[in-house]
């Protein structure tokens, strides 16, 4: 238990920075940015998934979790953070490195992460025409819902918006790690069908879990050859981290979010069957 407790609160202060610096910028377009650099944002906008998907790739899921809260801000649109949802490596990078995995092996699970992140980032806008970034001063739900005072401080607020999503977070991912200690590695195993249609619709599942331990699990699922290359892909396609976490608290539209992780699992599923069927080409 006390491990479990250590796990949750490390996992937990490693998103203080990031937590704080996307309620800061969420702060500082806000109330601070004036309309020309709003309009900036959205004449850029439609470059956002490819930036995304680009950023998404750095270790962690902080990256995720700063573009969750500036998407409930409508700072950027649907498509860049599905981008960003969809490349983001969390903690699947330090494992493979860690294993002394080959580089060439490392670089096409990042590279083909990214590409599916950017393509469906662009498609998504694209479909979605999102062009409505939020630009009147004064309609900041987030602090609305908080009763922060942003008029006082704006490094007070984001500090008291970082503590509120945080106390959320630890409890929400103490209860996870309780739940995966609790489970043996066999029965998990079993759960597992490699080579099997089925693969990637579990895989996609199990990476929906909003903890960095799932992208651990399948990460290291695949070193121990219980899933396969297709398997893992779909599996941290679908993984975000505690982004879904701070998603559902922060977004009171429980419809959006729920149509958001529908389409990242579709997402992760296809992209899972296609690479079945090619996967004999690129490993």
């Amino acid at each position: 238990m006390i491990d479990i407790i250590y796990d949750t609160l490390i996992d937990s202060i490693k998103l203080v920075p990031f937590l704080f610096i996307a309620f800061l910028i969420i702060e500082l377009f806000e109330h601070k940015f004036s309309n020309k650099s709003r309009n900036l944002v959205t004449r850029t906008k439609k470059f956002g998934p490819i930036l995304g998907g680009v950023l998404g790739a750095f270790p962690q899921c902080g990256f995720s979790v700063l573009a969750t809260n500036l998407y409930v801000s409508r700072l950027i649109t649907l498509g860049t953070l599905i981008s960003i949802y969809l490349s983001t490596s969390d903690e699947m990078l330090l494992i493979l490195m860690s294993h002394k995995v080959e580089v060439e092996l490392i670089f096409k699970i990042i590279f083909i992460k990214v590409f599916i992140g950017i393509v469906c980032g662009l498609i998504i806008d694209f479909l979605t025409k999102s062009n409505t970034l939020k630009l009147n001063e004064g309609d900041y739900e987030i602090c609305d819902e908080d009763n922060c005072h942003c008029e006082d401080s704006l490094i007070k607020s984001s500090f008291i918006h970082t503590f509120k999503t945080m106390i959320f977070i630890v409890i929400v991912t103490f209860i996870l790690n309780i739940l995966f200690a609790s489970i043996s590695i066999e029965i998990l195993e079993k759960i597992f069908f490699k080579n099997s249609i089925f693969a990637p619709f579990i895989s996609s599942i199990i990476g929906l879990i909003p903890t960095c331990g799932a992208s651990i699990m399948l990460t290291e699922f695949y070193l121990n050859d219980v899933i396969n290359m297709s398997s893992l892909i779909a599996g941290l396609l679908t993984g975000s981290g505690v982004a879904i976490l701070v998603l559902f608290k922060s977004n009171k539209n429980l419809r959006e979010n729920i149509k958001l992780l529908l389409i990242i699992y579709f997402i992760g599923v296809c992209s899972g069957i296609v690479m079945q069927l090619i996967e004999k080409f690129i490993i």
